[in-house]
């Protein structure tokens, strides 16, 4: 063999040990990880007489307001917001929350929860919003 040989079969051995490594020690994604709490599937993904609990836990809501919506450190509470919200403006929030940022609670959230971001619901079906805006209403 000559020496550009040798440099090409002794790369290709690295990359092949190198990939075969990396998948031997590859995690496998967990459903609810951290990683996907920004990632919101598509609308088509819902269908039929799906609850808006369903809903709130297949987006993701959970994973930073909590199982129980009570709240925690990546998110606010989302129970009793009725005082806050209306249906409508619910889901107009839930579509573009970035419009809602001028408000002084939101000025307030922005300051407690500085390394969190609400992801924008614009893919998902206005009816399905509909559905968690009316889910998230009546928690008390």
């Amino acid at each position: 063999m000559t020496k550009p040989q040798i440099w090409v079969a002794a790369f290709l051995a690295l990359f092949i040990l190198l990939f075969l490594l990396g998948r031997l020690t590859k995690e496998e994604d967990s459903e609810n990880s951290i990683a996907n709490t920004n990632t919101v599937p598509q609308s088509n993904m819902f269908s039929g007489d799906i609850s808006g609990a369903d809903l709130i836990a297949r987006i993701g809501c959970i994973n930073c307001h909590g199982n129980d919506l009570a709240g925690t450190e990546k998110g606010p509470s989302l129970v009793d917001i009725k005082k806050y919200w209306s249906r409508d403006q619910l889901i107009n929030y839930l579509r573009n929350p970035n419009s809602f940022m001028s408000s002084e609670r939101f000025q307030d959230y922005k300051a407690k929860y500085s390394n969190v971001i609400m992801p924008s619901y614009t893919n998902i079906d206005v009816k399905d919003l509909g559905k968690i805006a009316e889910y998230l209403l009546e928690l008390k």
